[in-house]
């Protein structure tokens, strides 16, 4: 019998990127029945995995000219796969699903990662003048490609209440956590290890993060915090290695070069607390971070804001600590609580990519 192609295709995702190669693709390889191909930009080392054949693309500069033609690229190399479905997770591909659904048959999937409207609204990733046309200008190219997309994924729950072009064509797949096997937590001396993981941006708040760490270490030198991620905006990075240039205590990985998952995993395994705070905004307000599902299912305590979907899914296994950081700290109490509070009181259920895989793979076996 003839295996189904199935084309994983990105513009900036690495071609080992979590979600595109470990979640999605590897789920998928577990089916003899399908042929894996990912299409992405091209990774340090490539991952050594007999089921999946990788295309990355040539080396480019993010942002420059030459990414305007990597549609173009990735429909060549798409081209020549012929695949039956096609899984794209930017809009940027979204003219070459609809494409090969014209040229090849195939079918099209888009896996939403990010809301790109508000993204672009209420971020500093471009400037503000530009930043309305260039959000109606991504909006409409969705909504008007998206009859070409047989399914959406959703990797938020929240993307229901905040779009409406996918209408009752689409799951959920959320970011949940992929731990390897034999994953064990283990404390690293007297020290107290802070964990800043993922995504580095104000958004984020690797700021705010870096505050709090200052402030605890003033009332214990033994507070140490580890950032972790990439940072795509250049202007943030800077600021953020200008505030901790004079501080020993807090130490920098990636910023600006991708950092491979298994290095972050390997930060929160030798870590005593995670730091998870976003500043209030519109385009983060329905976000559960992936870096939640990786802390509760690693059973790293939490020093988290009061949000409450991250509380209802902190709560029941006394995962977190909740403070306000919007008002002064009281570091003595904190420190207290850090130091006596018994954690994961019962272990997180429902937090690992294992019951996400079973509905993208009833998913794609129903097309």
């Amino acid at each position: 019998m003839k295996k189904r192609r199935i084309v994983l295709a990105s513009v900036l995702k690495p071609i080992d990127d979590t979600r595109m190669f470990e979640k999605i693709g590897k789920s998928l390889s577990t089916n003899n029945n399908y042929e894996i191909f990912i299409i992405g930009y091209p990774s340090k080392k490539q991952p050594d995995e007999v089921k999946i054949q990788f295309i990355p693309h040539p080396n480019f500069i993010r942002l420059s000219l030459y990414r305007l033609i990597i549609p173009l690229i990735t429909l060549q190399k798409i081209g020549k796969v012929k695949p039956d479905v096609l899984i794209v997770n930017t809009h940027e591909l979204l003219l070459v699903a609809g494409l090969c659904r014209i040229l090849y048959g195939s079918k099209a999937v888009y896996d939403i990662q990010e809301n790109y409207w508000r993204n672009i609204l209420w971020t500093r990733a471009f400037p503000p003048i530009i930043r309305q046309l260039l959000a109606i200008w991504v909006r409409g190219k969705e909504i008007l490609l998206s009859k070409f997309v047989q399914l959406f994924i959703l990797a938020e729950k929240g993307f229901e209440k905040e779009m409406n072009f996918f209408r009752k064509k689409f799951i959920v797949l959320e970011n949940k956590s992929l731990l390897p096997s034999g994953f064990i937590r283990s404390r690293q001396g007297e020290k107290i290890n802070l964990l800043f993981s993922g995504t580095i941006s104000e958004s984020t708040g690797v700021f705010q993060a870096i505050e709090l760490a200052k402030q605890l270490h003033q009332s214990d030198n033994n507070v140490r915090l580890q950032i972790i991620g990439y940072c795509a905006v250049s202007s943030t990075l800077q600021k953020l290695r200008q505030s901790i240039e004079d501080y020993s205590f807090i130490t920098l990985t990636g910023g600006d070069h991708l950092v491979p998952h298994l290095e972050i995993l390997t930060q929160i395994a030798c870590s005593d607390f995670g730091i998870l705070y976003y500043p209030p905004s519109p385009h983060t307000e329905n976000k559960i971070p992936t870096k939640l599902y990786e802390y509760l299912s690693a059973e790293l305590p939490i020093i988290i804001q009061n949000h409450p979907s991250w509380m209802a899914l902190c709560e029941p296994y006394c995962a977190a600590i909740a403070i306000d950081y919007n008002l002064p700290i009281h570091t003595a109490d904190l420190l207290s609580k850090m130091k006596q509070t018994r954690f994961y009181t019962t272990p997180p259920t429902n937090v690992t990519w294992a019951s996400e895989e079973e509905k993208l793979l009833k998913a794609i076996e129903a097309f």
